[in-house]
């Protein structure tokens, strides 16, 4: 598992870019409409996430694993529960667990 993206739901991305971009220097590194928009924090990418895209009610940890179906299966065996079931997002395949202590934890490979 590889650490990639801290996922941060916001309700609108343009304010968001802006505060981030802006205010804080962090470059764009693209945007998927108004749904999605990456900025480079120097080594892990904030995940702007508004409309479909917003899996999360709070910021989650993004890891990428090589398959999805055994990842989870250990994940679950450990102790975290399901928030949202395996499903093809725009651009990987991801799951939305819920770690032991309660926080959201996001798990996508590359389809």
């Amino acid at each position: 598992m590889k650490a990639h993206t801290l996922l941060y739901p916001v309700e609108c991305l343009d304010p968001a870019i802006g505060f981030f971009r802006d205010a804080l220097g962090l470059p764009l590194k693209f945007r998927d409409g108004d749904r999605y928009a990456a900025l480079d924090t120097g080594g892990l990418t904030l995940g702007l996430a508004a409309g479909e895209e917003r899996i999360v009610d709070r910021p989650a940890l993004a890891l990428r694993v090589d398959d999805l179906d055994e990842a989870l299966a250990r994940l679950l065996e450990q102790g975290a529960d399901i928030l949202r079931q395996p499903e093809d997002g725009p651009h990987e395949r991801r799951a939305v667990l819920r770690a032991p202590g309660g926080h959201p934890l996001v798990i996508s490979a590359k389809r």
